[in-house]
């Protein structure tokens, strides 16, 4: 096989989101797994729409999930430089000339409100889609020259080859065909100089050699327009894979009013999920491994992965099962690790310089199997911080005959030197005096003190709440 080389090339006109980081995972995962090059490549010709820092985000959030480029306009190759589309514009320039030449492009002067004019008349007459009238092509040298005298702005067109027939086997779907008879003549530059996506990509992907693409399916109606050009230039075609939907829980394709699911990878950073779990996930996002495992290392992702097993159907982007896989790979993390890492989140919400550190540290790792995403310990840890609202399920537990029992037993044998194991003996000592075992003598104690029907190790809770507020919440309840 031919050396290959797989690019992601996002425009600048938004922050990376989910639909485009699978995209470019996929890409970074056959390039690897045939050990080729991984092209970060900026298509940043949409001047009016580019926003500050959607090329910055990207970079960051890529690097971020652990998909690194290998050529990049940070990490030039001087053989295929330079990596973004507006500093290539010479280069676009050059084949625009040779199109012209040949015969297969021509300036096209009809103005807009020309063109808007002429595709209203073709929906009226009842065209199931509009298309270019070529009036330009057939323009006499005295009107352009009139034309250029009066500075009349133009854009370049490619005249599309007549009863052609365009055909290629997508990786993903088989094999998709085309007929010329239905594209019209398409817009290679504008008219303010600057070329148009299918012409500029073309350009770009021959000249940096790529051999595969990976995109979305909303890309699929490019392709003939592209492989008019390559073989326009008797270029070689890359294989082109088109992706499927990424769609939510109700099966609706995801968007940017979508509220059931965040769009962005920062949002999920910023709630604490792993770049390695989003790395595995989003990596099953329309491909399956062989076998029924779900957890991947990046190394075993790409070692597996295989473009035959990509899935023809929408994917769904199940938060459930996000959430799940960010869990298990917490779970794997050191306690070194896992206090390192969740510190922030619950310092976010909760003034954790006020608490010595080894009460804090304790409480940390106390919820450290429960957390299943960073910023989740915030509420999780709360009832530390702030008085807990008894809900109905504590209120009712409070009513039980036996939790009155539970409690002043408890508050009885309640250790003024203050440690686990002494609160384990105390423990012992209630339930051997009142009899009770399971849930009336667990959960009974535990709103009684905690105020809180579930939670962590129970003796750890008591002992993190302390003895001032566990004692006093006893003899209020007990007393009242």
């Amino acid at each position: 096989m031919e050396r290959v080389r797989v690019r992601y090339a996002p425009s600048p006109t938004g922050f990376l989101h989910i639909g485009n980081a699978r995209t470019a995972l996929f890409d970074y995962l056959i390039a690897k797994h045939y050990g080729g090059d991984f092209v970060l490549r900026i298509e940043d010709t949409d001047v009016e729409r580019n926003v500050e820092g959607g090329e910055a985000s990207q970079t960051y959030f890529l690097n971020w999930l652990g998909i690194e480029a290998d050529e990049s306009p940070d990490k030039p190759n001087p053989k295929y430089a330079p990596y973004r589309q507006m500093e290539r514009l010479d280069i676009y320039r050059e084949y625009t000339e040779k199109l012209l030449e040949s015969g297969h492009a021509y300036k096209c002067y009809c103005t807009s409100e020309e063109l808007e004019e002429d595709y209203n008349r073709q929906k009226e007459a009842g065209y199931a889609s509009t298309r270019y009238n070529q009036k330009c092509l057939h323009l006499d040298a005295a009107t352009k020259a009139a034309y250029e005298a009066e500075g009349r702005q133009h854009s370049i067109r490619l005249h599309v080859p007549e009863d052609q027939t365009y055909t290629f086997d997508d990786m993903v779907r088989g094999e998709i065909t085309f007929e010329s008879k239905d594209i019209g003549d398409w817009v290679i530059v504008k008219s303010n100089g600057i070329p148009t996506y299918n012409f500029a990509v073309v350009i770009d992907d021959h000249l940096m050699e790529i051999s595969h693409v990976f995109r979305g399916e909303e890309h699929i109606s490019n392709t003939p327009k592209q492989m008019m050009i390559f073989e326009m230039f008797n270029w070689e075609i890359p294989r082109y894979g088109h992706m499927t939907l990424i769609v939510n829980e109700s099966g609706k394709k995801l968007s940017k009013r979508d509220n059931s699911v965040m769009q962005f990878i920062s949002q999920y950073k910023d709630q604490g999920y792993l770049p390695e779990a989003m790395f595995n996930f989003m990596a099953l996002l329309g491909w399956s491994p062989k076998g029924e495992k779900e957890l991947f290392t990046k190394e075993e992702l790409i070692a597996e992965f295989d473009e035959s097993r990509l899935s023809k159907a929408p994917s769904m982007f199940d938060v459930t099962k996000l959430t799940w896989m960010n869990h298990q790979y917490l779970k794997e993390k050191s306690d070194a690790e896992w206090l390192e890492f969740v510190r922030p989140y619950a310092a976010a919400s909760h003034d954790l310089a006020s608490k010595d550190e080894a009460w804090v540290e304790k409480l940390l790792l106390l919820y450290k199997d429960q957390t299943q995403y960073g910023s989740e310990i915030g509420s999780l840890i709360d009832s530390f911080f702030n008085e807990p609202v008894i809900t109905e399920a504590e209120e009712e537990v409070l009513a039980w005959e036996t939790t009155k029992t539970v409690a002043a037993s408890f508050l009885k044998n309640l250790p003024e030197a203050w440690s686990v194991e002494a609160l384990k003996e105390a423990f012992n000592a209630t339930k051997k005096e009142t009899e009770l075992k399971g849930k009336p003598l667990f959960m009974g104690l535990r709103v009684s003190a905690t105020h809180q029907s579930h939670g962590p190790d129970l003796m750890s809770a008591l002992y993190l709440t302390g003895y001032d507020v566990v004692k006093k919440r006893l003899e209020t309840y007990v007393n009242a």
